[in-house]
């Protein structure tokens, strides 16, 4: 897989940007470029295709906004939800079309193409082993850059709007921090022959920035 990615450009970042220098951040999107390469690459060994990523975006925004960044609340998808239970909190969201979902699991359970119809036990299965695959590539990259040892939850597969399925991560982080921007973020990617994109997600909370910060000082 090429180790190619789209770099942050920190003069897009908001004002409200949780590092408090342009340093900072820069730093901050570096090990979550690195990080998301890694889980991409975890991605692309499972299905055995060469997939890339696309766009890489790291911001901050209005807990309200964040279903926007996937087509709206009301959006159907298929999502693959980790939280991060140890080191530091967190949240992973891999987020997928519903077509596209069918899609992958074709290609894990080496099937013709269109021919997965349902979501059944089996199918939700394979998708919940890639969500672990890259949840575990991305937090391995992250301990080699802070020492922090980060655990992956059990995945959970959702076939919901899209608003439901960020509401679980957003409820806890919410619940930990005294403002409603959430810092995000943002990978794309796709494969060579355009059958499989998706969206990978990473909710830190302020907590998580916090005690990373810390060990990369």
């Amino acid at each position: 897989m090429s180790d190619k990615v789209v770099m942050l450009d920190t003069e897009e970042l908001s004002d409200s940007t949780v590092a408090d220098e342009q340093k900072d951040v820069k730093e901050w999107a570096n090990m979550m470029n690195k990080g998301t390469v890694h889980a991409v690459e975890g991605l692309s060994q499972t299905v055995g295709r060469n997939i890339t990523v696309t766009s890489f975006n790291l911001r901050t925004v209005a807990a309200d906004d964040i279903c926007d960044m996937v087509g709206g609340p009301e959006t159907s998808m298929v999502g693959v939800y980790l939280s991060i239970q140890s080191g530091a909190p967190g949240h992973i969201l891999l987020l997928y079309p519903p077509e596209i979902a069918r899609g992958l699991i074709d290609m894990l359970m080496g099937q013709k193409s269109s021919n997965t119809h349902e979501l059944e036990e089996i199918e939700q299965s394979a998708l919940a082993e890639v969500g672990n695959i890259v949840g575990s590539y991305f937090l391995n990259s992250i301990a080699d850059d802070t020492g922090i040892r980060f655990v992956p939850s059990t995945p959970q597969v959702m076939m919901d709007m899209a608003g439901m399925i960020v509401s679980m991560a957003l409820e806890d982080i919410l619940g930990r921090q005294y403002t409603d921007d959430i810092f995000v973020m943002e990978t794309e990617f796709r494969s060579d022959d355009k059958k499989l994109n998706g969206v990978l997600m990473i909710l830190p909370s302020t907590d998580f920035l916090s005690i990373v910060k810390k060990h990369t000082e």
